[in-house]
């Protein structure tokens, strides 16, 4: 390959194409058009809430349309604070008061008046990224909002929680606005040193992300910050093909985890999100973000094409180094179900075909053994986020 071209299949590593499975067939057009989404991703859906494929298209359906009403209500000015969708599928919407949530249930959505809401809970929320960042709040995996339960969910580190007390002090002050819960494994940001490539550099080794572009037309990978912490230059299959030029991750400092690198002239990414043999590529038709509790997908070097759900957003993490440096406080990240593993940072989520971020982390010592619906749990950067930061558009198909 030229090095025009082996950069278009860096967003899935040498994309294939698998034979049309049931859920293929059941989401056609009549008329015989593409399907409406990723096969793989529909079994992942399908298995995980133990339902048909079918069943599962219908669901995607749904939430596309909930989100798209709740997109309509927003904009016709009523006032909402924050959305998720339950474990039966219906878009739950917090409202302020009755009057909104009638017009809210009056579009076919779930209303809710909440003790606290989505800005109360992010109020919170900043006050204890505060305390982390006069003290890394050490033994605290993270810390972020759950709209579902309505609170700020504080993770510890099981076997952790003396080292942990201070944060919690602070944290109990809010009262049952803060629900304190234990993990086993500590976190870390999942870039390791690993012989072979596929995004490359200074002797690690990530997965390629998604590519924008500013307003003059300037092409860059926005990828995962700590990927690119020393803004080194970036190889695909030994080939440079870009070179890291911001990043907002800085070891034991107070970090969010984008970056971005600049292409260098000649090569492109691609638009659709690569599944490595799991289907077909997935097009990319936008940024929007999916609300929590929604299907989604990744695709990385290390374990491939995983499905989960969104779990949550505006979560805080503590990320433990491998190599024995400082730990660092990682905030604005997305939870999720998806499992993810060391090598698999910066690449790339998807929901329907909306992009949602790059992975940034995960529990150290995890293993995605069973494909597809590998069970586990990962944090990703909200593309959104990093776009506006950042003041690029993403590249559609």
């Amino acid at each position: 390959m030229s090095r025009k071209y082996a950069l278009v299949a860096t967003a899935g590593i040498l994309l294939s194409v698998s034979v049309a499975s049931g859920a293929q067939a059941a989401q056609d057009h009549q008329d015989g058009a593409s399907p409406r989404y990723q096969p793989a991703m529909v079994q992942a859906l399908a298995a995980s809430l133990g339902v048909s494929e079918e069943a599962a298209v219908h669901r995607l359906d749904r939430q596309t349309a909930q989100q798209d009403r709740l997109a309509g209500l927003t904009k016709s000015g009523i006032s909402t604070d924050g959305a998720f969708f339950t474990a039966a599928g219906k878009l739950t919407v917090n409202t302020p008061d009755a009057a909104a949530a009638k017009k809210v249930e009056k579009a076919g959505l779930g209303a809710r008046i909440p003790a606290r809401g989505q800005a109360e809970l992010d109020a919170i929320k900043a006050k204890l990224d505060a305390v982390a960042a006069r003290r890394t709040p050490t033994g605290v995996n993270a810390w972020g909002v759950d709209l579902a339960t309505d609170t700020v969910t504080v993770e510890v580190a099981s076997g952790h929680r003396a080292a942990a007390e201070a944060f919690l002090a602070e944290a109990a002050k809010y009262g049952s606005a803060v629900k304190v819960v234990t993990a086993r494994e500590e976190l870390a940001p999942q870039a390791v040193i690993y012989p072979g490539s596929r995004m490359t550099f200074n002797g690690y080794i990530c997965s390629v992300g998604y590519g924008a572009h500013d307003r003059n037309g300037k092409q860059y990978l926005v990828t995962a910050g700590h990927c690119v912490a020393d803004l080194p230059v970036l190889s695909y299959d030994n080939v440079r093909f870009a070179k890291a030029t911001h990043t907002r991750f800085a070891l034991g400092s107070r970090s969010v985890d984008m970056g971005v690198a600049a292409l260098d002239a000649g090569n492109s990414l691609a638009t659709s999100v690569g599944t490595w043999g799991n289907g077909s590529p997935v097009a990319v038709q936008g940024s929007r973000r999916a609300a929590s509790g929604a299907a989604l997908c990744k695709s990385g070097q290390t374990t491939g094409w995983t499905c989960g759900k969104v779990s949550s957003y505006n979560v805080s993490v503590t990320y433990t180094d491998q190599n024995g440096g400082p730990d660092t406080v990682v905030t604005g990240l997305g939870s999720s179900t998806v499992c993810t593993e060391g090598g698999d940072s910066g690449g790339a989520y998807i929901s329907g075909n909306q992009a949602q971020g790059m992975t940034s982390g995960g529990p150290t010592g995890q293993t995605c053994t069973g494909g597809v619906n590998s069970r586990g749990s990962s944090y990703f950067q909200p593309l959104d986020d990093a776009l506006g930061y950042y003041g690029l558009t993403l590249n559609t198909n």
